[in-house]
């Protein structure tokens, strides 16, 4: 079973290419992040005609979650419980006897602002309810963006990141928090090629000088873990034309 994440920047703008790289990779589950559409304008007749079940929250312009699945989807739930919030960034379900969780977790904007204050607390909220998930749902998998650099090597150049957000210490602490529910980084299970990144600027031709960052990640707890045997990140949308800043990272699970 193959298991992705991908922030699409806009699924109405982006459809064509999570149908075409559907096709190209018929992945049994793909969390989506920031549809930036609300629920009455989700394509869902053209993701069903692809041969995926779909729950979603969607909101208008920001924000909004997804999970894409080819097998059957139960036990919805939407938002953090332990976390009010007018935002979607968390959809959560039931396939194939694991539980997927896909986040959208809050960018910062910078370290002395509110944002970042709010993105510390919903990390904080989110660390607590997973705490409890993963005791309820021994397989478990959390998914998406979380706009968190792990370590110095995630990013393309740590010294002009510095005082930023997505490598900050806290950041990083919370991070750390989240694999301390006995889950693992997929990717890092995994010899890995250096300066491989999930997540480019459109400016500056970052792509092309490959100035990015590894922020979407895929952890997994410890049963599903001991039957990961590989996690990449597919480059390839990321050439397209008019592309997400984002690509898709995928976990193999046997």
């Amino acid at each position: 079973m193959k298991i992705a994440t991908w922030n699409v920047n806009s699924l109405k703008v982006r459809l064509p290419h999570v149908l075409k790289w559907l096709e190209e990779n018929p992945v049994d589950i793909l969390c989506l992040q920031e549809l930036k559409l609300t629920d009455d304008k989700f394509p869902l007749a053209e993701i069903e005609a692809a041969g995926y079940h779909a729950v979603f929250s969607g909101q208008k312009t920001y924000n909004g979650v997804a999970i894409l699945s080819r097998h059957p989807i139960a036990d919805v739930v939407k938002n953090n419980p332990l976390f009010p919030d007018d935002h979607q960034r968390i959809i959560a379900a039931t396939i194939e006897g694991m539980r997927i969780v896909c986040v959208y977790i809050p960018n910062g904007q910078s370290l002395d602002s509110e944002k970042f204050t709010y993105k510390m607390q919903w990390l904080k909220a989110l660390h607590d309810w997973l705490k409890v998930e993963c005791e309820k749902h021994p397989q478990l998998a959390l998914l998406g963006d979380y706009n968190i650099a792990p370590e110095d090597r995630d990013v393309c150049d740590p010294a002009a990141w510095e005082g930023q957000t997505h490598v900050s210490e806290p950041e990083r602490n919370a991070f750390r928090d989240l694999l301390s529910l006995e889950m693992k980084d997929a990717f890092r299970m995994f010899e890995q090629p250096e300066k491989l990144y999930s997540w480019w600027d459109y400016r500056q031709m970052a792509f092309r000088r490959n100035m990015g960052l590894r922020i979407d990640h895929i952890l997994l707890t410890q049963p599903l873990a001991a039957r990961c045997t590989a996690c990449v990140i597919d480059k390839v949308p990321r050439k397209w034309e008019q592309p997400s800043d984002h690509a898709p990272v995928i976990a193999t699970i046997q």
